[in-house]
């Protein structure tokens, strides 16, 4: 891949894992939306983004509702978001079918995917309905549309708007919303109305309409608006979201709801979303389920990860992870990301802390952690890192120019790259290595960092030397494949790959934190359990 040609993929914002702060005021209402839709709307460039949508069951207590996703092959000439091609996406299409989970008909939307990365379907909002391009999102948690009110946008102009005056079940709320993305914000107030999905009618549902959406951000984008799938504690405003209304209503046969998504690009259909329960054509194996560890996102406890069958060490010890389907890539610490960079031989960013680290305090770490040092209390001791009782934090650089202020911009990096030299020190000694070859190794590593939120390249022709990356979860292994976690760009000569990887950084007692998006769910058929308070996954079919 060209240097100079960017791909941004949309993913979340390290300020945007935060739940919202809302102060949920009757008169104002701001909160930040984190993993699903952070990060996640478009930039000047291509994003991939992992957003599923619908292909709907009957509105019956035991009718399933499905969600039908098709593909569109992302290639060399409609892949750049910048250039805004002018051929339009074409109208979805509905289509009646026989499909039936026993004994009642479905249903079904057939599903546009924009680029192969963004899939979208179609609501409606009102009686009778008025049609809206949505992304299910399981990152966030409310639905927003642009309202008739939204006058001084260019985005709103060339998206759907909602007209309550159109609507005979509109409901007048009036409490003023904002959500703040990772490249965007949008603003409006709250509305309730009724909200379809074929034929399924979920009542007196609270949404934003939105009446600014500054920026190109959503200019850009090919939906009108997002549907989150979170927990309601991550809904600005506290609305309710549509799921737990689905539930509540009794539309849908059990409170789960399941992901497959096909990644075939040249197969006609992109995959399914079902509402209700789960379709065993979509799986191959029994689901291994791990309990929602914190409700916001769909969050679990997780277990090592592995590259090449070996340890990555910083996650021996548990991290969490999110299971998103409006991530298109696969979010993780840098000092892992960095390893699987070394591994697949993918661009990286050359840090000078982190070489320097090396060379002044590199041979001081080895010979420290040989003495059985605590390995958490080594970059504290040497003097890089403060220590707060559980880990290493920046000691902090009093700024002359700013009058006292201080500023942790320098020794955050020293710490930092400190802090992954030790990880990374602790699993070569683990494998025997001698201090030389750890040295040379870590050296690497310094020239392989993931730049922030940003993409990696790697050579098409060496996928089949690569290794794969494997996650512990509910004590099994999930392994992806070179072919499954690279992403391939174009045909031919302009063929071009990209890694599936991207660095994210969260501090504890949130992090370490993996984002599990398309690249993941993808490989592995996904269930969200709400009833029980679970997520699973199992090899899909």
């Amino acid at each position: 891949m060209s240097p100079s040609l960017a791909i941004n993929f949309i993913v979340s914002s390290i300020d945007d894992v935060l739940v919202p702060d809302s102060p949920n005021n009757p008169a104002t209402v701001e909160g930040k939306v984190s993993m699903g839709t952070a990060h996640r709307v478009f930039l000047p460039f291509v994003v991939l983004s992992v957003l599923v949508l619908p292909l709907i069951l009957p509105a019956t207590a035991e009718g399933l509702i499905r969600v039908g996703l098709k593909k569109k092959p992302l290639d060399e000439n409609s892949r750049l978001v910048g250039r805004f091609s002018e051929k339009e996406i074409k109208p979805l299409n509905c289509l009646r079918g026989g499909l039936s989970d026993g004994s009642h008909s479905t249903d079904i939307i057939s599903l546009k995917n924009y680029l192969n990365a963004q899939y979208f379907g179609e609501i409606g909002i009102g009686t009778p309905p008025q049609k809206f391009t949505v992304i299910f999102d399981t990152g966030s948690s409310n639905l927003w549309v642009p309202s008739s009110k939204c006058y001084f946008s260019i985005a709103c102009w060339v998206h759907s708007k909602y007209r309550s005056t159109r609507s005979s079940t509109y409901q007048k709320n009036g409490k003023s919303a904002a959500i703040h993305y990772g490249t965007g914000a949008i603003s409006g107030f709250f509305s309730e109305d009724n909200v379809e999905l074929g034929d399924l009618v979920v009542k007196d549902q609270e949404f934003i309409e939105t009446t600014r959406e500054p920026g190109i951000t959503f200019l850009a984008a090919k939906f009108d608006g997002i549907l989150g799938l979170g927990f309601k504690e991550i809904s600005v405003g506290n609305a309710v979201p549509v799921w737990y209304n689905m539930v509540e209503q009794g539309l849908v046969k059990d409170p789960v709801f399941s992901f497959w998504l096909n990644r075939k690009a040249e197969d006609g259909e992109g995959g399914e979303i079902v509402f209700g329960g789960i379709d065993p054509a979509h799986h191959k194996s029994e689901h291994v389920y791990v309990p929602v560890s914190q409700k916001g996102y769909w969050q679990f406890d997780m277990g090592d990860v592995l590259v090449g069958g070996q340890s990555t060490g910083f996650c021996a010890g548990g991290c969490a992870a999110i299971a998103d389907s409006g991530t298109s890539l696969i979010a993780g610490p840098t000092t892992i990301v960095a390893e699987i960079n070394q591994k697949i031989g993918a661009a990286g960013v050359v840090s000078q802390e982190c070489k320097t680290v090396v060379a002044q305090y590199g041979e001081q770490i080895l010979d420290m952690l040989l003495t059985e040092t605590q390995p958490m209390k080594i970059c504290s001791q040497i003097g890089l890192c403060a220590f707060d009782g559980t880990r290493g934090v920046s000691i902090g650089i009093e700024s002359v120019v700013n009058n006292g202020d201080k500023s942790s911009v320098g020794s955050d990096l020293m710490c930092n790259a400190c802090e992954m030299a030790v990880v990374w020190m602790q699993n070569q000694l683990k494998q025997n290595q001698t201090q030389e070859a750890i040295l040379n190794y870590i050296n690497q590593l310094c020239e392989r960092l993931p730049s922030p939120m940003g993409e990696s390249a790697v050579e098409c022709s060496a996928l089949s030397s690569m290794p794969s990356i494997s996650f512990t979860i509910g004590g099994k292994t999930f392994e992806l494949t070179p072919e499954q976690y690279v992403l391939k760009v174009g045909e031919g000569p302009v063929e071009q790959c990209i890694s599936g990887f991207i660095a994210m950084d969260i501090p504890p007692p949130r992090g370490p934190l993996w984002i599990l998006g398309d690249v993941f769910m993808g490989v592995y058929h996904t269930v969200f359990d709400y009833g029980n308070m679970r997520v699973g996954f199992a090899e899909a079919a």
